[in-house]
């Protein structure tokens, strides 16, 4: 029987994709997270997309966020907090743990939950522990709802600044000389473990930088050029978390590249360089974001150079088994090799960040690189993959 002159339904209009821009946070990065997610809300094409901005507290609450970009700049050197944008102090976001469901629901004391929708993928955009490290991605991975970004092992990995290193020495990278303190040496032998710190800067001399091994945005890192700064370089590191890592200085230039998965893999972008800024020590949270120093996009190395930064950029983001997106991070030493200092599975993303300036300088602006990662998120099941 045929059904041409039979009455046809309309067809139902497709729902747009909807997004979660996920920021804020535990961490100490949270404000740089709230930056980010700002930028990330203003990019985002409307036209293709519903948006949902959730804010996580640094207490932890996830909370229904204003969505106002305006609202979430640096002003007067001071980064803005989830605190200031939540639509109520004490209501809250809970996402789904069934994955057969990706209805999200806001509930506050003595009120009705309200079903918010579904969402179809989340852009984490947090940066440190409680976000960037795995830890979001795993409950992301339970409720089966994708996301923008490397995995929970790549997350984990990118994170954690010895096996980070540990991760690239077995895949033939090189990397720089460092030693690393635990908690419980630190508890029960702090002379043993400091110790071991001087022993190591008698081996590979002064200065030696002292970091948080799961921190980033250059937060809680000193130079220490002597004996007499060590003790509160270590106190300072550990503010931000109970295991250090401490690096010798490595004599050379500072070399960026951004890797971004494509349809057919990986592929580099452009290098910058980071030139010595001039009222910073080195290249700390002031010069990146508050002060604004401005990197050197696209580098200027020779094109062997440049080819070399780029495959081994690519290398590092295989090497960690990452997803979507990475900026890594290089010194270009004094007898011309390249040495990876680490990784960053959610890089600093806002307009003036250098990831973003690298994706400009290659030719994908910051709205169109918005658009690729969401689409790669999508294109990506949870699950093993």
């Amino acid at each position: 029987m045929s059904t041409e002159n039979l009455p046809q339904s309309p067809e139902q209009p497709s729902r747009k994709p909807r997004v979660a821009v996920v920021f804020g946070g535990r961490s100490s990065e949270h404000g740089i997270s709230t930056v980010t997610a700002g930028a990330v809300l203003k990019a985002i094409d409307r036209t293709k997309y519903d948006v949902l901005p959730i804010g996580i507290t640094r207490d932890g609450r996830w909370a229904l966020t204003a969505d106002a970009p305006e609202r979430m700049a640096i002003v007067d050197r001071r980064t803005p907090g989830v605190e200031e944008l939540a639509e109520s102090s004490e209501g809250s976001v809970v996402l789904p743990v069934d994955p057969a469901s990706r209805e999200v629901v806001y509930s506050e004391p003595g009120s009705v939950p309200k079903a918010l929708g579904e969402v179809d993928v989340v852009f984490p955009v947090l940066h440190g522990p409680y976000g960037e490290d795995g830890t979001l991605q795993g409950l992301l991975e339970l409720s089966g709802v994708p996301y923008v970004g490397s995995g929970v092992l790549a997350s984990a990995v990118g994170q954690d600044k010895e096996y980070m290193k540990r991760v690239f020495t077995s895949f033939g990278l090189k990397v720089g000389p460092y030693v690393v303190i635990r908690p419980r040496e630190w508890q029960q032998d702090e002379s043993a473990a400091r110790k071991k710190i001087v022993d190591f800067a008698g081996e590979h001399g002064w200065p030696l930088f002292v970091k948080p091994a799961r921190a980033g945005s250059s937060i809680g890192i000193t130079k220490v050029d002597d004996l007499a700064g060590l003790d509160e370089a270590i106190a300072e590191a550990q503010r931000h978390d109970p295991k250090i890592l401490v690096e010798a200085a490595l004599r050379g230039r500072e070399i960026e590249c951004g890797v971004l998965e494509f349809e057919d893999g990986p592929r580099a972008s452009v290098p910058a360089e980071i030139p010595p800024p001039d009222a910073h020590a080195y290249y700390d949270f002031d010069a990146k974001y508050i002060d604004s120093t401005p990197g050197i996009v696209p580098a200027p190395l020779t094109e062997e150079e440049t080819a070399e930064v780029r495959r081994l950029a690519v290398d590092a983001f295989e090497a960690a088994s990452c997803e979507g997106l990475v900026r890594a991070d290089f010194f270009l030493t004094e007898d011309g090799e390249f040495v990876i200092n680490e990784i960053n599975t959610m890089p600093g993303f806002t307009p003036i960040s250098m990831y973003p300036q690298m994706w400009q300088a290659t030719g994908i602006a910051y709205p169109e690189l918005v658009d690729r990662l969401v689409q790669a998120a999508l294109r990506r099941s949870t699950g093993l993959r």
